[in-house]
């Protein structure tokens, strides 16, 4: 049998809120409490998706006499939301004090900061703008690949700029994950965990199946997502956006500068806020600001894992 794998976000987001619905009317126990959705990295693209399916999914459950989902909140950790701002922020990471100090020599920072604006301009205009599947690739491919390039000659930790890579490519600079995989895939953990013996498919920290499905569609490159956020926020659901100060694949610059661009009726309230320090147990965790149902906050030390 051929199981075939959804290559879009806004697919995936039709058959989550489908099962959602059938989750609250087996187990109605839950019905009418607080649901939040949440998710991490690429979750930044899929969960403001999913949340909007799930809210616009309770009109029709209302008309055939079944129980609205009581959405609450939508909540991203080190998120890809908006690419624009995401690949930009690149530099900002590497070659500024946004971070840790820079890591790149100064005639790389140069080069990238002179490409930073030619960049803005042909993302904007070819995925942003209008939406030409070819130009936006090639937008991406190079802008992309340029600052990325220049990261990985570093050999700095994508996930944790304060720390050099360790261990194999498909470890993602993390050793520590090759010895929960060679666990969860010998034959004494699936056998507690009731894993069918029929399931040849080893345990991975990513399925590249998955990954490559949505690449195929250039789903990562689909412009508007914020635009999801926005209605949400505007339909009193609360968002809340968190990113660790040293991931850089899913920076904290970037995601608080599409934060800031939102356009939604608590934008001016929002950004005239400055970042304000926040504590935990008296000691200093990060910056945030708040206002409207829009959280944005960094936890400093943290990386995207």
């Amino acid at each position: 049998m051929t199981i075939m794998i959804q290559g879009t976000s806004e697919d995936a987001a039709v058959d989550i809120a489908v099962f959602v619905a059938i989750f609250f009317e087996n187990f109605s126990k839950f019905k009418g409490r607080a649901f939040h959705m949440a998710g991490e990295s690429y979750g930044g693209r899929y969960i403001p998706l999913f949340a909007a399916e799930v809210y616009d999914q309770n009109a029709r459950l209302v008309e055939v006499g079944l129980t609205p989902i009581n959405l609450t909140s939508a909540i991203i950790g080190n998120g890809w939301t908006d690419g624009l701002s995401m690949v930009l922020s690149y530099y900002d990471m590497m070659c500024t004090g946004a971070s840790v100090l820079p890591i790149l020599d100064i005639a790389s920072c140069v080069y990238l900061k002179q490409l930073l604006p030619r960049c803005d301009q042909w993302i904007k205009k070819s995925c942003t703008d209008t939406y030409d599947h070819i130009n936006c690739r090639a937008a991406f491919d190079f802008c992309e690949g340029e600052l990325a390039n220049s990261f990985y000659t570093t050999g700095k930790n994508p996930y944790d700029i304060s720390k050099n890579c360790e261990g194999e490519p498909d470890e993602l600079c993390y050793p520590v994950t090759g010895h929960i995989s060679k666990f969860l895939n010998s034959t004494s953990t699936r056998s507690l965990l009731g894993v069918d013996p029929s399931v040849p498919t080893p345990y991975s920290m990513c399925s590249s199946p998955v990954s490559q499905a949505f690449a195929l569609t250039d789903d990562q490159k689909t412009p508007g997502t914020p635009f999801h956020i926005e209605a949400l926020l505007e339909r009193k659901v609360r968002v809340l956006i968190y990113v660790g100060t040293y991931d850089w694949i899913c920076n904290w610059v970037g995601n608080e500068r599409w934060t800031r661009a939102l356009e939604w009726s608590g934008h001016g309230e929002f950004t005239e806020q400055d970042l304000r320090v926040w504590k935990r147990h008296g000691k200093r965790a990060g910056l945030t600001r708040s206002a409207k149902g829009l959280t944005f906050a960094t936890v400093e030390g943290a990386g995207h894992m």
